[in-house]
């Protein structure tokens, strides 16, 4: 095998943070380097390839065709190479940790429940939890960023596994002041005739929702606002005259409160699955393993 004339990771970094910033200059406040660093940096990586890798368009910087073939591996390696030190530094301190993400309805209304489950009955496992898009999961999921993903979407990655955690469903809802508050259902054709207040544009709840429209024949509801957050969508919801699409399982509580009112519609249901998603390379985790019995126990619990 050939180890002679092996790129230096500080290019492959030099390269990465030149694309993604959009500029030497600002990839040097990434780097905390001066800008000559980056620019010899670059220029050996240039030399190790025998190709140019950047070009100058318009102001800014660009890869060439086979600049994009090494940024691709200089992201997947840099991304392995961190999660690696994550994970030596966890057996540096004697504790494995378990890397969990969320999406934002999922992490609003499970997991507090399960961390504190998790924390009582694996006190020798540490947790780090962060709450992210669906698409973002399943790139960290790919490239061992994380360990265990709960996802609203199923990831469509050949390195990734999933199982099925439980039946979804998203939810036609208004709040009590609502002049359908009083409707158990409305026909299909009624959607285009209300206001909405949804999830923000990239969120799976928003995702799943256009799908659902497209395939309808539906082209665009009349949406007033959008919002990042599941609870606080439920909290403008209750008092207003708009509606709103939400996961069943973020309001079935509230429905059965009386704080909003879930709407039939006629013909139209979008049922969905939730998912536990982990890499194929990654099932041999005590960590991630205890996490998912978590998960299964307190699913039998409600």
């Amino acid at each position: 095998m050939e180890y002679k004339n092996l790129p230096d990771m500080r290019g492959w970094a030099a390269l990465r943070a030149v694309i993604e910033r959009g500029s030497l200059s600002a990839a040097t406040d990434s780097l905390n380097v001066g800008q000559p660093a980056v620019t010899k940096r670059l220029r050996a990586l240039e030399a190790c390839y025998g190709l140019p890798l950047i070009e100058r368009v318009g102001g800014r910087m660009r890869l060439t065709k086979a600049g994009e073939k090494v940024y691709v591996l200089a992201v997947q390696t840099l991304d392995r190479q961190l999660a690696l030190r994550q994970e030596l530094q966890s057996l540096a301190h004697g504790q494995s940790t378990l890397r969990l993400e969320s999406t934002i309805a999922i992490g609003e209304h499970f997991l507090p429940q399960m961390l504190l489950k998790f924390a009582e009955r694996h006190q020798q496992f540490k947790i780090e939890n962060r709450l992210v898009y669906n698409r973002q999961m399943q790139s960290n999921l790919a490239n061992r960023l994380s360990d265990v993903a709960l996802m609203e979407r199923a990831p469509d990655h050949p390195d990734l596994m999933v199982q099925k955690w439980m039946d979804d469903e998203l939810w036609l809802v208004c709040g009590p002041n609502h002049p359908l508050a009083g409707e158990q259902s409305i026909p299909i054709e009624g959607l285009t005739e209300l206001s909405y207040v949804l999830r923000e544009r990239g969120s799976s709840p928003r995702i799943d929702l256009e799908e659902a429209l497209d395939r309808a024949g539906i082209a665009e509801l009349n949406v007033m606002l959008e919002v990042g957050s599941t609870d606080t969508l439920v909290e403008v919801l209750m008092p207003g005259t708009h509606a709103s699409f939400l996961p069943r399982f973020a309001v079935e509580s509230a429905v059965a409160a009386g704080r909003l009112h879930h709407i039939g519609v006629s013909g139209f249901h979008i049922l969905r699955t939730l998912w536990i998603a982990r890499h194929r390379d990654n099932v041999d985790n005590p960590a991630a393993d205890a996490f998912i019995s978590v998960i299964r126990d307190t699913k039998s619990a409600t």
